[in-house]
């Protein structure tokens, strides 16, 4: 797709598509009017204020404001229960490796504000993962800045969330596991790049998020791995039409136990041109490289026939989603089509294109108002070199009747997951029962 036609999409896509208000980038972040006029009060008697949920407001002045928070877990695991060894759908046998330990698992540390302008806003962070210790992308620093022209048109430039699924829209952290999506999602979405991109509302209730990046995933890649051609396209629409919003940030589960019916409706779209040199490595941080349904990745030598090579593919993928919440009920389900075509590559291919669909659903239920919540979840991939799928069940305490703490205890079945990293608690070709637990701050 040349560059011209991209914009083209991109720019009418921002004036017709929507977002939930609710449902920030994953890289953004707004606290809430009360937390806003708080602070600005305690900003002009000179004093620091933190807000459970909201961070620590550092410094604020008339011509800046500086912001503090901090994600991280640690996390229990163990996988001593799986398969040792996992046969693809070519007949390859590869060994599993059944960890069983403790990690200090992640942390994210955010510094956030604006600068001159209430409307410019910047975001840095430093997001690290200890279980890759000692890989190339075990620290990224990144950020982003936006400007708020009104409340229908936001536009930011660095790194941010494709919204090509609901997960990637911004309701991070806030899933009923901690750090770890269904096998399908995780599967079939796009994941974080830099580029352009735009949200805003277009009416109460109907919102937009579009983005124009580098490629599916920027991390674990460096700037000469790149291809020039900036096609990667992704974006969402939002329908909120009962109460206008969907919980705090668009987050899976019903926290807050809404009183009134709360609903949503989503669509997304993404488009990307990959090529074999842009893909991250194995142990990348965020490593969503283009696999077929058993896991294997596209551009492997050899994969598909002797002599072959696939250098180049084209990523579509749609997705929808439906949830409602009550009085701390939710139900909450996602659709994936995912095509890859347009292949570059030497030898022979006996296909033209590759299909795979896919779904995920959730359910969860608060025994215990914004202290217990309880929650299953399943998902499957119907892809052309098999049908993998997984299930969970698992609870969350919160000790303080707030999101800041959380403490997680999970079991997961996997079957034959086509996708996994040191930081999931699943890995490629992992089939069996998997145990984990973990305590989360965010702050």
């Amino acid at each position: 797709m040349r560059i011209a036609h991209v914009v083209a999409v991109g720019l009418f896509a921002c004036l017709v598509q929507s977002r939930a208000a609710s449902a920030q980038s994953a890289s953004t972040f707004e606290p809430s009017p009360e937390a806003v006029a708080a602070n600005q009060q305690a900003g002009a008697t000179g004093k620091s204020r933190y807000d459970p949920g909201e961070g620590f407001k550092l410094f604020t002045s008339d011509l800046a404001e500086l912001n503090f928070r901090v994600f991280a877990y640690a996390r229990y695991l163990n996988q001593r229960g799986v398969d040792p060894t996992y046969t693809d759908a070519f007949g390859k046998t590869s060994d599993i490796q059944q960890r069983q330990d403790i990690q200090f698992q992640k942390m994210l540390i955010y510094f956030y504000g604006w600068v001159l302008d209430p409307k410019f806003r910047y975001l840095t962070y430093i997001w690290t993962s200890n279980t890759s210790l000692g890989t190339t992308s075990q620290v990224v620093v990144a950020g982003n800045v936006t400007y708020t022209f009104s409340p229908h048109f936001t536009l930011g430039l660095g790194i941010s969330s494709l919204p090509g699924v609901r997960s990637t829209e911004g309701s991070f952290p806030h899933w009923l596991s901690v750090d770890s999506r269904l096998i399908a999602d995780e599967f079939l979405r796009p994941s974080y790049t830099t580029g352009l991109f735009a949200r805003g509302s277009i009416a109460k209730g109907l919102h937009y998020d579009a983005m124009l990046g580098n490629n599916l995933s920027q991390f674990g890649i460096d700037a000469g791995q790149l291809d020039n051609d900036l096609d990667t396209f992704s974006m969402a629409i939002t329908w909120l039409p009962t109460t206008g919003e969907f919980g705090k940030s668009g987050a899976f589960g019903d926290f807050e136990g809404h009183e009134k019916v709360a609903t949503r409706f989503g669509g997304h779209f993404t488009r990307s041109d990959e090529t074999r040199q842009a893909q991250p490595t194995t142990d990348a941080f965020d490593n969503v490289q283009l696999r077929i349904s058993d896991g294997n990745v596209i551009f492997a030598p050899g994969l598909f026939a002797p002599g072959t090579q696939i250098d180049e593919a084209t990523y579509r993928m749609w997705s929808f989603d439906a949830g409602v919440k009550y009085r701390g009920i939710a139900v909450e389900g996602e659709y994936y089509n995912r095509t890859m075509d347009n292949f570059v590559v030497r030898g022979p291919l006996p296909f033209t294109a590759l299909h795979d669909t896919g779904f995920q659903l959730q359910a969860s239920a608060m025994p215990i108002k914004q202290q217990l919540q309880a929650y299953v979840a399943g998902s499957k991939v119907f892809g052309e070199y098999g049908d993998p799928s997984d299930f969970r069940a698992g609870v969350n305490f919160y000790p303080w009747q707030n999101q800041v703490v959380r403490w997680n205890v999970e079991f997961l079945n996997v079957n034959r997951s086509p996708v996994g990293a040191l930081n999931l608690p699943y890995s490629v070709g992992m089939n069996g029962p998997v145990f984990h637990s973990s305590l989360m701050v965010f702050f």
